[in-house]
């Protein structure tokens, strides 16, 4: 039998682009099988292991604060330090880069099951051990989600995306009720060894996959450099604006069920912990039932409509629990939001994969999580405190409205279709041959490019030289600049610079397949004799020159 079949779409130069129609599609590539399933048990030890720690620290301390703590302790790494591991994913091995996350989450977990079986945990121990289990966590996200686009082909990556998420939400329906049957059977010491084996399968699964070596003829990018410039790329990226805008307001609105859910159920539905666990696995079923069908809705509607119908899916969910004195209605109206939750967020994280080119697809990810994450926590206090001040009730109405104004800001940030653009890398710049011997380091560099433009194509040269900007800018350059000459009017120079020459042919490398209509059009435009002229030039003052100009020295990029 068939589990997938294809919907086309048409890129923006004209390319045709397959997508599987089947959440199950990706399962068919045996490397993303086996580290799918891999990651379903890692994932199944992680909620195990909380459920453990949150019921152990109500054991050795009568604080409701930190009780509270242990949720904090395994979130905040990742909203510290998802950039940092975005900006190593994208400049290391990615596969080395999750293996040292996982047996860094390894060792922290025997420790810790060490200490609870010999009674050495204290409040604060049990917090330093799960703050750095949320970093290994936080250490391997970004390079997991980057992987994924190496392991799958570009045709299979939005179902791969949201088949990772229905993957969560499978051992979050679960997850919590055996770990609570583990606690209660054999303690929290138990829990906490259950994780620790967790990790071994997602170890193996990483040791025995082979992934090929991107080749480089650069030295790697300085930390605090790469996470500039992945910063720089987000901001000049209208696709990834959009994405980022509208998951910041839904991870404000939705997190308002979530972070409300257990005094939904002992307040407005009158019932217990069962209650509970009965609606967060609504949820979850829900979350897994908008996996399955999400495929089937991205060939039906577009990813506008499907961000739309997930905000209002979340709004009419938020009303009902907030109405309702039923469990078995909230719990209707929870399956409803489980499957916008999967829905929006997949949908989210898929455009930033397919909006990025993989030299900084790392880092957009894990800017895209830390907004989302942000939103998610951000919005869960506040909601926290309106229940406080205005009832659990209303509080759920008032983030119904901020759903409805995400509806609202897609008027203004809309979200762009799958495959509109191409982002293989574009390889046609050539290094060129220098008179003057310079070191990688040597710099400033200042580029000049000359064009000679009829008056009746000022227009359209105006309207290419601001997407020009933008595209420089994104990839790198400083100083942008578009001057005229006044005794020639038809001729133009444009102008950046780079800090260093290694940073000019990095700037150049960066250029896509979707850059070249841009450059094409241009070089259409110069009604000059031959083709483009570019001056390439280092900054020196008027002082004793540096160390780093000299004569009939190799250029060694490694340096």
């Amino acid at each position: 039998m068939r589990i997938y079949c294809r919907w086309r779409a048409i890129t923006k130069a004209g390319e045709i682009v397959a997508y599987t129609s089947s959440t199950l599609a990706p399962l068919r590539h045996d490397t993303y099988r086996t580290i799918w399933f891999a990651s379903l048990s890692s994932n199944f030890g992680g909620l195990i292991q909380a459920v453990g720690a949150a019921w152990m620290m109500t054991t050795i301390t009568a604080s409701e604060d930190m009780v509270a703590l242990v949720q904090t302790s395994t979130a905040l790494p990742i909203m510290l330090f998802s950039l940092i591991s975005g900006a190593l994913a994208d400049n290391y091995d990615r596969r080395r880069v999750m293996l040292t996350a996982q047996c860094m989450m390894l060792t922290v977990s025997a420790l810790l099951t060490a200490s609870a079986l010999l009674g050495w945990i204290t409040p604060w121990l049990l917090l330093f051990f799960t703050f750095l289990i949320g970093c290994g966590t936080a250490l391997n996200n970004p390079s997991w989600q980057a992987s994924v686009g190496d392991m799958v082909p570009r045709a299979d990556l939005p179902a791969a995306v949201t088949l990772n998420s229905m993957g969560f939400n499978i051992t979050r329906s679960v997850g919590p009720a055996i770990g609570g049957v583990i606690v209660a059977a054999a303690g929290a010491a138990a829990a906490f060894a259950v994780n620790t084996l967790s990790y071994l399968a997602l170890i193996y699964a990483l040791l025995r996959w082979r992934p090929a070596a991107p080749v480089s003829t650069l030295p790697r990018e300085a930390l605090g450099s790469a996470i500039f410039a992945g910063l720089r790329y987000v901001s000049m990226s209208p696709n990834l604006e959009k994405v980022l805008v509208r998951g910041l307001l839904f991870g404000i609105g939705a997190s308002s069920i979530l972070a409300l859910l257990p005094v939904v159920a002992l307040d407005l539905v009158a019932g217990g912990p069962l209650t509970y666990g009965f609606m967060l696995g609504a949820f979850g079923i829900g979350a897994i039932g908008g996996a399955v069908l999400n495929a089937r809705l991205r060939q039906v509607l577009s990813s506008e409509m499907i961000v739309r119908l997930s905000f209002a899916g979340f709004a009419l969910s938020a009303v009902i629990a907030a109405l309702s004195p039923s469990a078995v209605l909230t719990s209707a109206g929870l399956l409803v939001s489980g499957a916008c939750w999967v829905s929006a967020l997949s949908l989210f994280n898929t455009i930033v994969q397919l909006s990025t080119p993989r030299w900084v697809v790392g880092r957009a990810l894990s800017l895209y999580q830390t907004v989302t994450f942000g939103g998610i926590a951000g919005g869960s206090w506040l909601w926290g405190i309106a229940a406080d001040r205005y009832g659990v009730a209303d509080a759920l109405l008032m983030s119904s409205v901020v759903m409805l104004l995400g509806i609202a800001i897609g008027l203004r940030f809309s979200m762009p279709a799958f495959a509109s653009l191409n982002l293989d890398p574009l390889n046609r710049f050539i290094e060129p041959a220098l008179s003057l011997d310079i070191t990688p380091r040597s710099g400033p560099i200042v580029i000049q490019v000359d064009y000679e433009i009829a008056d009746e194509d000022l227009a359209e040269f105006m309207e290419l030289m601001g997407e020009r900007r933008r595209i420089r800018i994104r990839d790198g350059a400083r100083n942008w600049a578009l001057m005229r000459d006044l005794e020639n009017p038809s001729l133009w120079t444009e102008t950046y610079h780079t800090p260093t020459w290694v940073e000019y042919i990095r700037h150049n490398q960066r250029r896509t397949q979707a850059d070249a209509e841009n450059t094409d059009r241009l070089r259409a435009l110069h009604r000059g004799e031959g083709p483009l002229h570019v001056h390439r030039m280092i900054e020196r003052q008027a002082i004793p020159p540096d160390n780093d100009v000299f004569h009939k020295a190799p250029i060694d990029l490694h340096h």
